[in-house]
């Protein structure tokens, strides 16, 4: 079942596939699977090879894309999906390789329902890295995850016990936001900064700051740059602006 699963989803467009057991998942700080569905007893995790656009100085081209792996992903993780479906009558529920998610007080909207790091780690994909993001072992750090959940009964594929960070500290180095300066932790808030700076902080203080301004200058509010980037990063979800951690990783050249 598992191989037929694999051929099926690398037949898609899908860079690789791994699966774990929700008994090998773990991943601290996300709800458990069950608060999803109690049937849930395995985990398809989907690969994919970032675009080289991730090297690129202009950050729309960057975030084009970013977006058109999220978009690829979307459908493939329904593909998946609906083959298990109709072929094992099995049930299955998709993990998205970004928003939705949970936006509650709690996080602040940075964890998922599911830690697709952790459930590629589970699913034999990769290892983490001193940027706390998976090295995978042909793609490096340029790899993007989603994710169907199901009740069918697959065993984890072996997770990989190779180290494949050098510990360069390129990534810290390279981090414009400081996020990655202590080991093993990511300091979400000033990562969202560098990497998102028109996302909902940003969304929230425009207008804020509109709602206690004169007519006058609301009118050259709505009419600045900054409103104009605020647009389409609602309308997009994440509009990522920094790609460092991944680009800048020498790790990984396979294409």
């Amino acid at each position: 079942m598992k191989e037929s699963i694999r051929e099926f989803a690398l037949s898609l467009g899908v860079d690789d596939v791994g699966f774990a057991a929700v008994a090998d998942y773990n991943s601290p700080r996300s709800p458990k699977i069950e608060t999803i569905s109690r049937d849930i007893k395995s985990i398809i995790v989907l690969a994919y090879k970032e675009l080289s656009s991730c090297d690129s100085e202009d950050k729309d081209t960057a975030m084009a894309g970013r977006q058109a792996v999220m978009e690829f992903s979307r459908t493939a993780n329904y593909r998946v999906a609906r083959f298990l479906e109709s072929k094992y009558k099995g049930k299955a529920f998709t993990v998205p390789n970004s928003n939705p998610f949970a936006m509650v007080k709690e996080t602040g909207g940075a964890v998922g329902q599911v830690s697709l790091r952790h459930a590629a780690q589970a699913a034999g994909l990769g290892v983490f890295g001193r940027h706390n993001l998976i090295i995978h072992p042909r793609f490096g750090t340029r790899v993007n995850f989603s994710a169907v959940l199901s009740d069918l009964d697959l065993s984890s594929d072996p997770q990989l016990t190779d180290e494949l960070c050098t510990y360069c500290d390129i990534c810290v180095e390279e981090c414009p936001a400081g996020a990655l300066d202590e080991e093993g932790k990511t300091v979400v808030n000033e990562c969202f900064k560098s990497c998102q700076p028109y996302g909902l902080g940003a969304n929230i203080n425009f207008w804020r700051k509109a709602l206690a301004a004169s007519p006058e200058d609301q009118k050259r509010m709505i009419a600045s740059v900054d409103y104009w980037r605020l647009y389409p990063s609602i309308l997009v979800g994440n509009q990522y602006y920094c790609f460092n951690c991944m680009s800048k990783c020498p790790i990984g050249t396979e294409i």
